[in-house]
């Protein structure tokens, strides 16, 4: 077993644990995971957690046929998110806190912040913050889609250091363990390779979205931000025992060294990029190298379609380097692309800046999972 050490964490509770019939909730391994909190927070240690289940957990109040719709699974999470938060309020003698999230309001800047500033006035009150996904009113198109994802972005967005995800399996294994009896359990892991990327499986059960990619890809996006990553079978009372205990009882992810700002890290992790700006060599070279502002005479193509103040990937030679807020829509980049900045103002006949993507505003992007 591998140690940590830890001040506050995101504890991601997946559908697994929370339903393990897939109907209604259940008390069955929630147990000791209360009292892993509850001893934690008792030694001054912030934990927020992030729950799957609320699907599940109102699927017998809703009558539905084989194959429920969207409008009827959003019908079982509107009664279930009620039914999990009772479940979990009768764990605590403090009180729990629901904060329901979609990606638009990890996308847009000022609803990031406000998300923040909540978590950071809930901890600072003894509550408990209970995260998950707005299920009631998400679509595709404002979906995080799995809440091992979710609970990166709530890691990074509550400064947090750890993020342990309790999922049914025991960790990270150098084979699929159903299959090879032999697979060894990889304890720590210090950089997500394309060999470990490849060690992933599929979905995991019925109701819930996410399987070993997606605990990868959290991995991965926590990673770059100074985030450890724990990933243990919840299903086990004596994990928590364990993590309790500084002791990591199955794989752990480590944190990269990394400066970057809380703003760079909401840039690179969550805000959706709405186009693409293609570089010449010499603008390759000042962003990726220097450290320079991208101007827009160093561009030579753009696609997508953007406003001013919309995010955008930078790329060269068909590989995305960076990704920045753009100061100027698609349509006056086409028009200004590859010409000196002084010239702006001539052309659209009025000028957001001399650069078209600010460098504090822009950060490099080094490869990542799909």
């Amino acid at each position: 077993m591998t140690p940590f050490s830890w001040q506050r964490a995101v504890i991601k509770i997946g559908s697994a644990l929370i339903s393990p019939n897939g109907d209604g909730c259940s008390a069955e391994y929630l147990l000791s995971i209360a009292k892993f909190i509850t001893a934690s927070r008792q030694q001054g240690k912030d934990i927020i957690v992030v729950s799957s289940g609320s699907v599940a957990a109102g699927r017998s109040s809703i009558k539905t046929g084989l194959q429920a719709s969207i409008s009827e699974k959003q019908a079982m999470a509107a009664i279930g998110q009620t039914q999990m938060m009772a479940n979990w309020a009768r764990f605590f003698d403090f009180p729990c806190a629901q904060i329901l999230l979609t990606l638009d309001d990890l996308h847009d800047r000022r609803r990031y912040v406000n998300v923040k500033n909540t978590l950071r006035e809930l901890l600072a009150n003894n509550a408990l913050p209970i995260v998950n996904e707005n299920d009631t009113v998400a679509v595709d198109e404002i979906k995080v889609g799995d809440n091992d994802n979710l609970a990166a972005h709530t890691a990074l967005v509550a400064q947090a250091d750890t993020l342990i995800i309790c999922t049914d399996v025991d960790g990270l294994f150098d084979a699929d363990p159903r299959k090879k009896p032999n697979a060894k359990l990889l304890l720590n892991v210090k950089t997500i390779t394309s060999q470990i990327r490849a060690l992933a499986g599929g979905a995991g059960t019925a109701d819930g979205t996410g399987g070993m990619i997606t605990k990868l890809q959290a991995a991965q996006k926590c990673a770059e931000s100074g985030v450890q990553t724990l990933l243990v079978n919840g299903k086990q009372s004596s994990v928590f025992d364990l993590l309790a205990q500084g002791l990591c009882p199955g794989t752990l992810f480590d944190a990269a060294p990394t400066k970057r700002s809380a703003r760079h890290q909401w840039l690179s992790h969550t805000v959706k990029s709405k186009g693409t700006l293609t570089l010449d060599l010499g603008a390759y070279m000042a962003v990726t190298e220097k450290g320079a502002s991208l101007l827009a005479v160093g561009i030579s193509a753009i696609s997508g379609n953007f406003k001013s103040n919309d995010a955008v990937d930078i790329a060269y030679q068909g590989c995305i380097v960076a990704k920045g807020i753009s100061l100027y829509s698609h349509t006056e980049l086409q028009s200004i692309k590859g010409l000196n900045s002084s010239r702006i103002e001539d052309v659209l006949g009025f000028s957001h800046g001399e650069e078209a993507v600010h460098r504090d505003d822009l950060v490099l992007i080094k490869a990542r999972i799909p």
